[in-house]
């Protein structure tokens, strides 16, 4: 800054002295021209030369006389003289000003104008790095890297319309893709372009072995995301894509991002996007004046990515994926050729949180966007009969909990004194306490018989809870209009669990709030009505969850506290030092009486040991149904058959798993939820007992189905 300051004022200096000067000639030159009148005779000649000697001028003209007026020294010659004078003194100035700016710049600025030209002359060229592997809680690689031959092309290339148009015939990229990606200079002006990646061996070797056809194109070697189990966890491991304009426009703090490099867009490879990519290569070059790299001045290698630690166990997880997809798309992966149309399941350590299996069906193949997804995959996995593959239904679809839900309104029976240990109900198949003769069933038409409140879940009787929710409704000037709703919601339904994973759904626990906002349009809906209680009691109407989160609340009967969901083991750096690990986070711990837990964890437990159907089912899979508590539900959707629910938690005296999973279209809970809740409970148990190790490769939703035909005949629990 001072330089500059100097410069300027040393230039101001010159050029005032060159106007001082100019105006000091110009004002002596119009002194000395000073005009005298003169009669015209006394003038010899008016505008006449001769080339004669003065000798000879004079015989050819008149002599002059003495008393003749002389010319003065001041006419046209001293005119001139005091013009080139000034004009003199102007360039003298102007050079003088040059002079001074030359001298400023190659002295007093020299070295910042020497920083620009090395600026100008060279160049930095990244290199992308290999991402991190995602492992499960063992160390078994569920996503790796592996070479990709990739083309790259020098800037330049992009005006040769005949390499431009090899390369599009090769490639299979149309023309006018590759001359806009040979000019995407995001990355930097001296960095080759990304023409194309994954390409085919034969396609890479036959640029190299015409290198005179492709002037100015190279093949490099670079490392993609590999899936070993191919769709195994996809909803969780996630996928990458190739960084945008946009995401370099909104680059994270701490996070390198160069154009060419691959991003996290689901799942763990965008959660843990910044742990996953590693750290650039970086190659410091001279170029020439036309851009084209002369010299490689330094260079540093690139360093793969951090290794990321799951909570999943593979094993579980492979068991988890395999049963859904053999009971909904047993036919060759056809959806609607089994049991249900989608499906998902969680199983969770409630000790700590940790995510042992999630699945979610159908799925897709985190392979198909290596590369970027073509448009047929893409409208295969958007198809209308498709049942969204790209959907976490663990996370992100909600549902109805039906019976599920009894767990908790029981718990808020019990705390308000609608429910005790003592006292009985009546189920005749149906129940009319509001006398509008608007009756509603139990699932069991014939009814029970007398039950008391551990009857009333142990058997999933409607009438039991109906009743519950009429002493609600018709107390709720003394007990709180939303006292049942606040109750549930000790349990975190209607708020995300906080799972590391984006795009979790919250559902829904409906109050009278929530109702009249919804229906502000039309307010004869609007209002909360004894039958909205009725229904929400037993996990209808206007409820919705998410099988997190009946995994979690599950979990917390279980324990007593509720745990933050979490996928993240832990994170190792390039030298397998662990540089982050999950810290285990209880989140809450509902202030609930233990015994009133305690009356609900017998109930049950008491699902598991006095229903025949699913005690079967528990032997079958090798587990002592006396081990287990669960519950069944069977979720009514309009327009569609019924929603199997499922949900159980195991060691029951020492609990250890929690397992929630949800079949759309499935049918009963018993019938259906149960096999599969209790095969994904033997799986998580046998791989803590030595007995697991099936691994495989599962297979992403390939476009086939056909119209399912359910066999629910209505609510069977």
């Amino acid at each position: 800054m001072l330089v500059a300051v100097i410069a300027a004022v040393a230039t101001v200096v010159v050029a005032l002295t060159v106007i001082v000067a100019v105006f000091a000639v110009v004002r002596g030159r119009r002194s000395d021209n000073v005009s005298v009148k003169r009669d015209v005779r006394s003038i010899s000649s008016v505008g006449v030369s001769s080339s004669l000697p003065d000798a000879d001028r004079r015989v050819a003209g008149s002599a002059s006389s003495p008393t003749s007026p002389q010319r003065s020294a001041s006419g046209p010659a001293g005119d001139l003289k005091s013009r080139f004078v000034a004009m003199g003194v102007l360039a003298a100035g102007v050079f003088g000003s040059l002079a001074v700016k030359l001298w400023s710049m190659q002295v007093l600025e020299q070295s910042s104008y020497a920083r620009a030209s090395d600026e100008n002359q060279y160049a930095t060229v990244y290199e992308p790095a290999p991402r991190g592997f995602i492992l499960d809680a063992d160390g078994l690689a569920l996503v790796k890297n592996r070479t990709s031959l990739t083309v790259l092309a020098e800037a330049d290339v992009a005006d040769d319309r005949d390499v431009i148009m090899r390369l599009s015939a090769l490639l299979g990229v149309p023309a006018g893709v590759v001359r806009n990606r040979v000019r995407d200079a995001t990355a930097g002006a001296q960095s080759k372009r990304v023409v194309a990646s994954d390409v085919r061996m034969r396609d890479a070797a036959f640029i190299m072995e015409h290198s005179d056809a492709f002037p100015n194109v190279t093949v490099q070697e670079r490392s993609v995301r590999e899936y070993p189990y191919g769709a195994l966890a996809a909803h969780v491991l996630g996928y990458t894509g190739a960084v945008t304009s946009d995401d370099l426009e909104k680059v994270a703090e701490g996070r390198d991002l160069e154009s060419g490099d691959e991003v996290g867009r689901a799942g763990v490879e965008a959660a843990y996007d910044d742990l996953l990519a590693g750290d650039h290569g970086e190659s410091k070059v001279v170029a020439d004046t036309n851009g084209n790299v002369v010299e490689v001045v330094s260079q540093t290698q690139p360093v793969k990515g951090s290794d990321v630690y799951l909570t999943i166990k593979g094993p579980v997880q492979y068991a988890c994926d395999r049963a859904l997809a053999e009971l909904i798309a047993p036919d060759n992966g056809t959806v609607g050729s089994g049991t249900g149309t989608a499906g998902a399941a969680v199983v969770m350590d409630v000790t700590d949180g940790g995510i042992v299996a999630m699945a979610s069906f159908p799925t897709y193949a985190p392979e198909t966007f290596v590369g970027g997804v073509t448009q047929d995959v893409w409208d295969v996995y958007q198809a209308d009969d498709a049942h969204t593959p790209m959907l976490n239904r663990a996370i992100q679809g909600t549902y109805p909990a039906a019976s599920t839900y009894k767990a908790f309104t029981g718990l808020a029976a019990l705390a308000y004194g609608f429910a005790d240990t003592k006292r009985t109900w009546a189920c005749g198949g149906s129940w009319d306490g509001w006398g509008s003769g608007d009756v509603q069933k139990c699932w069991n038409h014939a009814g029970h018989g007398t039950l008391d409140f551990r009857g009333g879940i142990v058997n999933s009787c409607d009438v039991v809870f109906y009743d519950i929710a009429y002493n609600f409704f018709q107390n709720r000037e003394a007990v709180g209009e939303t006292a049942m709703q606040d109750y549930i919601k000790k349990y975190r339904f209607g708020e995300a669990t906080g799972i590391d994973l984006a795009g979790e759904d919250v559902g829904r626990v409906p109050t009278p709030a929530w109702k009249a906002e919804y229906f502000r349009d039309t307010p004869e809906e609007a209002a909360w009505k004894g039958g909205d209680s009725t229904n929400m009691v037993i996990g209808q109407g206007y409820v919705l969850t998410t099988p997190l989160q009946v995994a979690v609340a599950y979990g917390a009967i279980a324990t007593g506290k509720i745990m933050r969901p979490h996928v993240l083991k832990e994170v190792r750096n390039v030298a397998g030092d662990v540089a982050l690990t999950f810290p285990t986070e209880v989140v809450a711990e509902p202030d609930v009486p233990m015994s009133d837990l305690a009356v609900v964890r017998d109930a049950l437990k008491g699902v598991s040991v006095e229903n025949a159907e699913i005690a079967a089912v528990f032997a079958e899979n090798g587990i002592d149904p006396a081990t287990v508590a669960c519950k069944t539900g069977t979720a009514e959707v309009a327009g569609k058959d019924d929603f199997a629910w499922f949900a159980c938690y195991a060691p029951y005296d020492n609990p250890k798993y929690v397992v929630a999973c949800v079949v759309e279209e499935g049918g009963g809970g018993s019938a259906v939820g149960a096999p599969l809740g209790a095969r994904l409970l033997a799986a998580a148990l046998d791989y803590d007992a030595g007995e697991l190790a099936d691994m495989g490769v599962v297979a992403g939703y390939a476009g086939r189905s056909v119209e399912y035909v359910g066999s629910s005949s209505g609510r069977t629990d």
